[in-house]
């Protein structure tokens, strides 16, 4: 390993003899022979010592210069015990001038250590777990200065990582006998689910380009001529994505792959380089230097989609930086296990080609979002990805036995043997109920009591078209249009956004498709567009409020919906409407742009149908009155609850404060459904409580016969709907739908009937 950029700030004599005590052996315990010694004397101190962890948490002194040899391995203190055990307890460096006199101060006399007073004490680190301690003390009676106590803890980290690799290379003949350096326990980390899927294998760290250790150049010609030869390799390679076979994973997939392209061919982009190596930085320095101006910036955004753009600029210099150093660039270059499962911090949509898919088994992530790039291609290829796993990088090595749970989020590493054995159950479980679904891929979702339930699919791609036939679903019941505009750099144009939607139309042949229009605002804020700095976004200037104060946009996107919709049943739905008015000038809109279509003699939709996405409680109390002017509602339940509740449900402080299946929320949702009925307008519900067999039986009890769902939910809904007898369950549930109940959720309830009817949940 390079340990170049870690000691920088080092004395060069220090780093000379930190790297000759590296060249003099490679088992660990030489090592730590040949650095106290070289330490001792580059730093002119009598005494250099390492202590290091035992598997009882005491700690060892495992090398010294200037104590007696005798004492190593013998010499333990418990955690906490001595100055020593104070810097492994606290994790931080403890520089006295006279440290007998401190009143932890733990005299060993089999260490010979009378004569020494002063004592600097740091301690060895990797990532944020304490290996060790490392001590030099001296005669006089004096305190270490700043810059030595930052070179010895540089130097500590620079030993941490050593020996943590010499130990898990060389494995049982290199440990020292007691010490295990590399983490061994059982860890369960939970992050959030970005890709679904169940994965099992062994760790292996992506780790970015190290930081460049030269800054300013010596020949700046030459310096231009590295740049431009590095920047022609990183579009050659970036050119290959785009025409290679992994960006034809998916139109969507291509879409990410040329957005890339534009970055590694952008003239801003590459100026700021040029300009930077011209000012007399290294290649490498120029990099950074442009990497840390985009970060300023876009780290001011609260937009999650901008901020996620951030990653793709990360990913595009650190392929600059490796085709500086000489790196080939090319796809699955990297030298991965069979089941390798790969952990980072970030990871852009070019680093993940640089892993043989056939060997890819799954993703964890220190960050990440839902929304980013990764997490579309990883969906897209059905790779398991699980992100926000705070400080999984610190407890995670190369090698490590790994359980990624892409439902729930959770990530066992070096898990139990009953942790292994109930995941592989699941494993089984979930292909045996995979193949059970899919013969049910075919049958109507019927009842027992004879109600026909549609279930229907939430789309945004065209990576989630194949879906329909492969879940076997009615439909689609939310096309989320606005995944078109925030995976690209510029606002689609109307050929664009018409091709789209068109093949949305063609893919379900007779099947109805729902499309919402542009939902923005909030937490989705579009690369073209400045965003609105506001207290409260989610109940911001947001979704249709955007459409009727700038209306242009709107008419756009409706008219690509009519051009597409030409000579087939069009279904177009305004989400995030609270009041009747807003239904009407919506819907007004749309009738100016049939109104267009038909003075242009163009071709118009056989059918058109307008809904309104009910979201929020004021329009729930409107129903009767949104019904007149809407031919269909769709019951948008993720916001619905958390403005019900007045809970975020994207906050984890507070998401898990209400239960949909609470009877108040049941209650307002069982008042929609009669409402709609007693209007004869078709109601349905879309949302994650939709795609829950619980949640789902429960809403066809209430008298819902439409719902809209993720894919994964199609299989285990149909199974409950098939085995329901909705009107048993209705009158489980009615009594206490009112004001007078008591009780703070139905769950167990609904639970118990299941359970007693045997309908699978």
């Amino acid at each position: 390993m390079s340990i170049e950029p870690n000691i920088k700030t080092t004395p060069p004599k220090l780093m000379r003899a930190i790297r000759e005590a590296m060249a003099g052996t490679e088992s660990v315990q030489g090592r730590l022979d040949a650095f106290v010694t070289a330490i001792s004397a580059a730093m002119q101190v009598k005494v250099a010592s390492v202590y290091l962890l035992r598997k009882g948490d005491e700690l060892e002194l495992s090398a010294t210069e200037g104590l007696k040899k005798s004492a190593v391995h013998k010499t333990r203190l418990k955690p906490g015990e001595g100055l020593v055990g104070h810097v492994s307890l606290t994790a931080r460096p403890l520089n006295l001038a006279d440290a007998p006199s401190h009143p932890l101060f733990s005299y060993r006399p089999e260490t010979a250590e009378d004569p020494f007073r002063s004592f600097l004490g740091v301690p060895i680190l990797r990532g944020s777990r304490v290996l060790g301690v490392l001590v030099v003390q001296s005669e006089d009676a004096r305190s270490f200065n700043e810059e030595e106590v930052e070179d010895l803890l540089t130097v500590a980290m620079v030993i941490g990582e050593i020996i943590v690799d010499d130990e898990r290379i060389g494995g049982k003949k290199a440990a020292l006998k007691g010490i295990t350096l590399a983490a061994t326990k059982p860890e369960t980390l939970k992050g959030k689910a970005f890709a679904d899927g169940l994965a099992q294998g062994h760790a292996y760290l992506h780790l970015p380009p190290v930081p460049p250790a030269n800054l300013l150049s010596e020949n700046i010609a030459a310096e231009e001529t590295r740049l431009e030869v590095g920047i022609k390799k990183l579009r050659a390679s970036v050119d290959a994505m785009v025409s290679g076979e992994a960006a034809g994973i998916s139109r969507a997939s291509k879409e990410i792959y040329e957005t890339y392209r534009m970055f590694a061919y952008d003239r801003k982009w590459v100026g700021r380089l040029r300009e930077a190596v011209h000012s007399g930085l290294t290649a490498e320095a120029a990099v950074e230097r442009v990497r840390n101006e985009h970060r300023a910036r876009l780290m001011k955004s609260r937009d999650a989609y901008l901020r996620a753009r951030l990653h793709d600029l990360e990913d595009l210099a650190n392929r600059l930086l490796r085709a500086l150093s000489g790196e080939a660039l090319m796809p699955g270059n990297k030298n991965i296990s069979d089941d390798a499962i790969i952990f980072a911090r970030e990871i852009g949509p070019a680093e993940l080609l640089d892993y043989d898919r056939d060997k890819l088994r799954a993703i964890v992530l220190e960050e990440g979002s839902a929304s980013s790039h990764t997490s579309i291609i990883c969906r897209a290829l059905g790779i398991p990805l699980v992100g926000r796993a705070e400080g999984v990088l610190d407890l995670i090595e190369t090698g490590d036995d790994v359980l990624v749970d892409g439902e729930t989020g959770v990530v066992h590493i070096r898990p139990l043997e009953s942790q292994i054995s109930g995941f592989e159950l699941r494993q089984t479980v979930r292909g045996e109920m995979a193949r059970a679904y899919n013969a049910l891929r075919l049958k109507p979702a019927k009842t027992k009591d004879g109600l026909n339930i549609s279930l229907q699919l939430n789309a945004g791609l065209l990576v989630d078209l194949p879906q329909l036939d492969i879940a076997g679903a009615d439909g689609i019941g939310l096309f989320r249009t606005e995944f078109q505009f925030m995976v690209s750099d510029f606002m689609p144009k109307l050929k664009e956004q018409t091709q789209l939607y068109r093949q949305a139309l063609e893919a379900a042949g007779d099947r109805p498709v729902t499309f919402r229009t542009l939902d923005l605002g909030s937490d989705k804020i579009l690369p073209y567009m400045d965003p609105v700095p506001e207290e409260n976004p989610a109940m911001g200037w947001r979704s249709i409020r955007i459409a009727l104060d700038r209306p242009g946009l709107m008419r756009y996107q409706l008219r690509a919906l009519v051009a597409a919709g030409a000579g087939k049943n069009l279904r177009v739905m305004f989400p995030m409407v609270t009041t009747v008015d807003e239904m009407i000038e919506a819907r007004a809109l749309l009738n100016r742009e049939i109104e267009r279509a038909k003075n242009l003699a163009q071709e118009l939709p056989q059918k058109i149908e307008i809904g309104v996405m009910l979201e929020t409680p004021s329009l729930a109390w409107q129903v009767n009155a949104v019904c007149d002017h809407a031919d269909f509602v769709s019951v948008g339940a993720n916001d619905l609850m958390q403005f019900f509740f007045a809970a975020d449900r994207d906050n984890t402080r507070v998401s898990d404060r209400y239960d949909p299946l609470h009877p108040a929320a049941l209650s307002i949702l069982k008042f929609i459904s009669v409402g709609c009925k007693m209007n004869d307008t078709p109601v349905s519900v879309c949302g994650e409580i939709a795609g829950r067999p619980l949640e789902a039986v429960c809403l066809v009890a209430l008298g819902y016969e439409t719902l809209s769902m993720p894919v994964t939910g199609i299989g285990p809904v149909k199974s409950a709907i098939l085995a329901l007898d909705a009107g048993k369950l209705r009158a489980e549930l009615e009594p206490h739908l009112n004001i007078n109940t008591r009780l703070s959720s139905l769950r167990e309830t609904a639970r118990k009937f299941c359970e007693r009817e045997g309908v699978p949940i």
